[in-house]
């Protein structure tokens, strides 16, 4: 999925909107991909001279990609966080950098699905952990 069939499923809209492509693997998994451009509103003054992707944003790119494991569930309605869990950042994430995003879902309750992530930059890994969503209907 490119940016604008991603935008069918998420409400997600720029500059919010950090995925540039993800897709469906025949294992099940997600693959998502962001490359990081450096004119990011999220650069400016983090650092100056030195860009460096916020945890934060990085954890919100890794959550974008998720879309694709949840596509049944997201038509008319809205992921949300519900949890980030023993999250580890390994390595800076610079302006230039194309980050790779691998996720799994682990296991669903109800409206709540839970899946390992990983973000990897020139095969290095750069994040990992496990976030969790609720998906509530309405936009």
């Amino acid at each position: 999925m490119n940016r604008d069939e991603i935008k069918e499923y998420l409400p997600h809209r720029e500059p919010m909107l950090l995925v540039d492509r993800v897709e469906l693997e025949a294992d099940g998994s997600a693959r998502g991909e962001y490359h990081v451009r450096g004119d990011e509103w999220f650069l400016q003054g983090h650092f100056p001279g030195n860009p460096v992707v916020p945890g934060v944003i990085l954890l919100e790119i890794m959550a974008q990609s998720c879309c694709v494991l949840l596509l049944d569930n997201l038509k008319g309605s809205t992921p949300y966080y519900s949890g980030i869990d023993k999250v580890k950042f390994r390595k800076q994430v610079h302006a230039g950098d194309t980050i790779e995003i691998s996720a799994r879902t682990e296991r669903s309750i109800g409206a709540f699905y839970f899946a390992n992530c990983t973000a990897i930059v020139d095969g290095a890994l750069c994040c990992e952990g496990r976030l969790s969503f609720a998906v509530v209907e309405g936009r």
